[in-house]
């Protein structure tokens, strides 16, 4: 009952600050999905929904987005600008300028959008963790997040933020009562892969973290469903710059490494490294570097607390 009070409000709110044609960035995420599913229901056909194909997604992540929506009855348009992405992000390496680059993109891709369809406002899914780790006032930045801290200036479009004062499990369970078939799915970043390849932005390096996130997905679910493990709050493999000698055959190999990231959490604003058993880990481990042969050759596990350590490593 009470969730289905939030529900209300947040549709009756959302229906006193918009008036006219509104956009909503959907990338799949459980923010931005709840997001849309309360916007569609306050205004409907006024509710523009588009998915930015940033070439930074999970595997397969596109066709599952598109699916889900259409379960959801609401129309989406999916718009493929990863080479535009990929080509702002080439040569950044500092995290806090890749949130900045991903979010000035994102806004320019809709004002392209925007002249589509007209529109006057911009819903998004930013939620408490959100605003608070992206600074301001008398609080540190921890990280700017892309739709807080990386929005451009300029922007041309009201923004209207219904999720705002709601924390991950609040969402999760607006979602549950929505009947959002993705209310358990595992947080991903904003600006997609591109805080989980840390340095360059390259092509092959975006693959190669995106298989390796695929790999510790897949194999934490099953072990998980075997009963073997807890499954994670979050989980996920990070590409880092960082070389070092490995052995394939009898080949001598200078490989990156990969570490694994896997933590138990009630809202993200806290979370504790997950104790995966070493029989698991080392499967994740042997699919990566056999799937990555010649361009990964180690494989680590993080095993740090947030805090110190913040989930992502960017």
């Amino acid at each position: 009952m009470q969730t289905q009070m939030l529900v209300d409000e947040a549709v009756e709110t959302l229906q006193s600050q918009i008036d006219d044609t509104t956009i909503i960035a959907c990338s799949g995420g459980i923010d931005s999905t709840v997001a849309a599913v309360l916007a569609h229901r306050a205004v409907g056909n006024l509710l523009h929904c588009v998915y930015v194909d940033t070439g930074l997604m999970r595997k397969d992540e596109s066709d599952e987005v598109a699916h889900m929506f259409s379960d959801l009855g609401i129309e989406l348009k999916v718009v493929d600008a990863s080479e535009r992405f990929l080509n702002h992000l080439s040569g950044v390496t500092d995290p806090e300028e890749k949130r900045k680059v991903i979010g000035e993109q994102f806004i320019r891709v809709f004002e392209g959008e925007q002249e589509g369809c007209g529109a006057k406002f911009l819903v998004q899914g930013t939620i408490a963790p959100d605003w608070i780790e992206s600074g301001g006032g008398n609080r540190d930045v921890i990280k700017s997040h892309h739709n807080v801290g990386g929005l451009p200036e300029d922007v041309d479009l009201v923004i209207v933020e219904p999720l705002r004062e709601f924390y991950k499990d609040e969402v999760r369970a607006i979602a549950r009562d929505l009947g959002i078939p993705s209310s358990e799915r595992q947080p991903f970043p904003g600006p997609g892969l591109a805080v989980r390849v840390l340095g360059d932005i390259t092509p092959d390096r975006v693959a190669a973290c995106r298989e390796a996130c695929y790999i510790v997905e897949t194999r934490l679910q099953a072990a998980a469903a075997e009963g073997r493990c807890e499954l994670p709050w979050q989980y996920f493999a990070a590409l880092l710059p960082v070389r070092s000698v490995g052995v394939h055959g009898d080949a001598r190999v200078h490989g990156e490494t990969v570490v694994v990231r896997a933590v138990t959490s009630l809202d993200g604003m806290s979370a504790k490294f997950s104790e995966i058993p070493h029989d698991v880990l080392a499967e994740i481990s042997t699919e990566i570097t056999n799937s990555l042969k010649g361009q990964v050759n180690r494989v680590v596990y993080d095993i740090t607390h947030k805090p110190p350590g913040t989930i992502e490593w960017e």
